[in-house]
């Protein structure tokens, strides 16, 4: 297989919403509110939408939707100060709903890194605890539990997620009939998601992990339609964490709580990799399956792996080109049986 290295710079130039309407985003000074009075202008709806609005005066800073959410700027327009403001306000809504005063960063990528994720399908042995790991480290919703990694169990010999089951229950894994797939975001170079956002709420970062601003999101869910792998999850209720659960540690872009109405998904845990560490799921998985680096990194792990390993990528024929690749070793789990042992093979 060729290694599919992109070039970051065309990538950012590309990873804009392919929708026709990135250019309310650079314009200067664009809202949602000058958005909506430019809709307005063109329906000739001025006094419908302003009486429609008119609720907004009423709202609280308890509710999840607030006045200042709604005339905030776009990520990519706010400056320090913006950033400063936002951020102040989202960690006084954290201490006021949850008695934690979190430390929240707008975390930007590094120069020269465009991260990919590569799992090991001979090593996994489908113990879910990546799923657990993630939801935790991701301030996720409890309940009902949002869960960004869905593991499917597959029976040997064939390689149709269609015949893969996510529901599976088991005292112990793994099963000697079965192999095991986790699926999450792929973190696409060429993200179908990011091309049906109607107003920019979901774009590409030059490190290649696709964001999304849930401030901005207007929960169209055209995203979630459009993504081939599942990844992406919608908050038909207000997400419910307990209070001795938060995650202080949160960035603007990953894991900050979210809201009723909105997207949300796997971000590679940018608040954590972006300044060196490696994902959650990856520093709880049992058996080394999980491998993650940047892959303009000759000496990465990630980089050797796609040059000497028998890489798999899923759903290649739709044209994604994910980030996210899986490989074997010598053996082949989809049609040889693998030791069943803690480790599900040799270390």
């Amino acid at each position: 297989m060729q290694l599919p290295i992109m070039n970051n710079k065309e990538q950012a130039d590309e990873g804009s919403c392919g929708c026709g309407t990135r250019e309310y985003a650079s314009r200067p000074g664009i809202t949602r509110r000058s958005f909506l009075r430019r809709g307005t202008a063109a329906t000739g709806a001025v006094a419908a939408i302003a009486a429609s609005l008119n609720p907004l005066r009423e709202l609280t800073d308890t509710d999840d939707f607030t006045v200042a959410k709604f005339i905030q700027k776009h990520y990519k327009e706010m400056d320090g100060k913006d950033m400063a403001k936002a951020l102040e306000g989202i960690a006084s809504q954290v201490e006021k709903r949850y008695d934690v005063r979190p430390n929240i960063r707008d975390i930007k990528p590094m120069d020269g890194v465009e991260f990919v994720y590569a799992l090991n399908l001979t090593r996994c042995i489908g113990c879910r605890k990546c799923v657990h790991a993630c939801v935790e480290e991701n301030n996720q919703s409890r309940s009902p539990e949002i869960q960004y990694i869905r593991v499917l169990e597959m029976p040997r010999g064939t390689n149709d997620i269609e015949q893969g089951n996510h529901h599976y229950e088991r005292a112990t894994v793994p099963s000697e009939d079965h192999y095991y797939m986790p699926i999450q975001c792929h973190q696409c170079a060429n993200p179908p998601c990011v091309k049906v956002c109607p107003v920019e709420a979901t774009w590409q970062e030059p490190d290649g992990i696709t964001v999304i601003d849930y401030d901005w999101c207007i929960g169209c869910r055209y995203c979630e339609a459009a993504c081939p792998y599942w990844a992406r999850r919608f908050n038909f209720t207000t997400p419910s964490i307990p209070k001795d659960k938060i995650n202080p540690d949160m960035s603007y872009l990953s894991n900050r709580p979210r809201q009723k109405g909105v997207m949300e998904k796997c971000h590679f845990c940018l608040h954590r990799t972006r300044e060196g560490k490696m994902p959650a799921c990856l520093e709880v998985c049992p058996t080394g399956a999980r491998k993650f680096g940047n892959v303009l990194d000759p000496n990465s792990d990630v980089r050797k792996i796609l040059e000497t390993k028998r890489v798999f990528v899923l759903k290649q024929e739709v044209g994604t080109l994910p980030r996210f690749f899986y490989y074997f070793d010598e053996r082949d789990p989809i049609n040889k049986k693998v030791p069943t042992g803690p480790t599900g093979g040799d270390a």
